[in-house]
């Protein structure tokens, strides 16, 4: 579990495939020494295991799932990306609940800069954009952010200055790619829900017979 807040970028020295799968290493200014083999380190937004590592550099497996769902297989040397350590019990929460598992990819349609900050506006896939609320939270290559605005087919960001420079989003340009990570509670409240969406809804009466009230 992450909440979003970017503790550092690194750089991938090197990212092979392997047949649908891959090998992913990044060098970065995380204590390595703080960081067992098995740990999770959320990388633009993907929660991945350590596998080894250097006196500055992480290795990864990266799963065939990771390569389809998120934009991993687009690295390449040099590429840089966010970074987060897994949450440990008792931290702040200063972003928000992330789990790392990307749902889909984005695409950034249009930025502009207001003041010093930046709007940025992204599409999604079909149907995604119902996860979103206005002024709800919304990960961005693992970077917690709150939804400015939310259309039929994407929502809007405002980045201020600290979060632009600090992350990857400074490098972003029309019709890149992003992981998208909605808010996990719209999820689990869709799942709970589903099986009475076929009997009229809910209502205080249904969620009085199935236990809720």
């Amino acid at each position: 579990m992450f909440t979003g807040l970017i503790e550092t970028t690194g750089r991938v020295t090197i990212f092979n495939r392997r047949g649908e799968a891959g090998l992913l290493t990044v060098q970065s200014q995380l204590p390595a020494a703080e960081i067992a083999i098995g740990d999770s380190i959320a990388v633009n937004g993907a929660c991945l295991t350590v596998t080894e590592k250097g006196n500055d550099t992480l290795t990864f497996d990266v799963s065939p799932e990771s390569i389809d769902r998120t934009t991993i297989g687009n690295l390449r040397s040099g590429s840089r990306v966010n970074l987060e350590r897994a949450l440990k019990l008792g931290d702040r929460l200063g972003g928000h609940i992330v789990s790392g598992h990307v749902d889909c990819c984005g695409r950034l349609s249009r930025s502009e800069t207001r003041s010093g900050n930046h709007l940025l506006q992204f599409t999604l896939p079909a149907g995604q954009a119902r996860y979103l609320v206005e002024k709800g939270s919304v990960t961005i290559d693992g970077i917690s952010l709150t939804v400015n605005t939310v259309s039929p087919d994407g929502f809007s960001v405002n980045i201020i200055p600290h979060t632009f420079v600090s992350t990857t989003l400074e490098q972003l340009r029309s019709g890149d790619a992003v992981n998208i990570e909605t808010d996990i509670i719209g999820k689990y409240v869709e799942r709970l829900t589903a099986p009475w969406k076929s009997g009229g809804g809910l209502s205080i009466k249904t969620l009085a017979e199935n236990g809720f009230l």
